[in-house]
């Protein structure tokens, strides 16, 4: 059996991050053939539901970068991989070194997500402590009300390169950690970071869910750096146009840009749709 699994942002969504007329249409075409879909995506629950609640996403769906794994047809999280106390507080020490401001990402009662956050203090980070709380409906708590027994999904922020490239170095050298960036506002100079457990990658959470599912094939379609374990496992692998140079060199195939439905044009003449 096959499972097709997308990335969000960048991939199947469009500019606007939503699924187009054209794309949803291919999506019932899958159903109707009997084709099996979900995400891996970085996004948490409450940002992923809403741009999918019109595509019928009823499987397994693999979140926060292989974190979370939520099952829909539960209504509950039946994986995790949480950050300790300590790999917490190194990491935000690392953070603080550096002047990057850190947005925790925490599990909380009810299998939601909360967002802790240090003092903002730039306009970018203003902008995306915003978007987290009114378009992705995380809600915002300051960093220093965070329980210490929180559970800790992954710490991100957002700064310039050279801020983020000494973060990078400090978690490859921890063993329980992984690191994934790309570049944010590119005419800014500025890089978003998110830091993880090592694993809970989107391969390890895809290789899950079709462990447990009996899927003996993977199709995966991606366009960043956190999708690149997640090629690495697949049986084919298709970045998109707009992916990084990272991503293309190692996919099956270079296929459409996500802003003109090349996920779905691609599905159409794969499958034959």
């Amino acid at each position: 059996m096959t499972l097709v699994v997308f990335d969000m942002d960048g991939t199947l969504l469009d500019a606007q991050s939503k699924i187009t007329p054209f794309t949803s249409d291919t999506l019932a075409l899958m159903r109707r053939n009997n084709i099996a879909y979900t995400v891996a995506t970085g996004r948490t629950l409450q940002a992923a539901l809403a741009p999918l609640a019109q595509d019928q996403f009823n499987r397994s769906m693999v979140l926060k970068n292989g974190a979370v794994i939520w099952e829909p047809t539960l209504g509950s999280y039946s994986h995790h991989h949480l950050l300790t106390p300590i790999e917490v507080n190194d990491v935000l020490g690392a953070f603080i070194a550096q002047d990057l401001t850190p947005f925790v990402f925490s599990l909380e009662t009810g299998d939601h997500h909360a967002v802790y956050h240090a003092a903002l203090r730039d306009n970018f980070e203003k902008k995306l402590a915003n978007l987290f709380e009114s378009e992705r409906e995380l809600p915002l708590q300051p960093l220093n009300s965070m329980p210490s027994d929180a559970h800790v999904i992954n710490i991100s922020a957002m700064g310039p390169q050279d801020q983020i490239e000494p973060v990078m170095e400090f978690v490859a050298n921890q063993p329980h950690l992984v690191a994934y960036s790309g570049m944010a506002i590119k005419e800014k100079g500025l890089a978003w970071l998110d830091v993880h457990h090592s694993e809970g990658s989107k391969a390890n959470g895809v290789k899950h869910v079709a462990q447990l599912q009996g899927y003996d094939e993977v199709i995966a379609f991606g366009d960043g750096d956190n999708d690149i374990s997640l090629f690495k496992v697949a049986s084919e692998s298709y970045a998109m146009d707009n992916a990084d140079s990272e991503l293309k060199a190692i996919a099956t195939q270079v296929i459409g840009h996500h802003d003109d439905d090349g996920v779905a044009r691609f599905l159409r003449e794969r499958f034959n749709l």
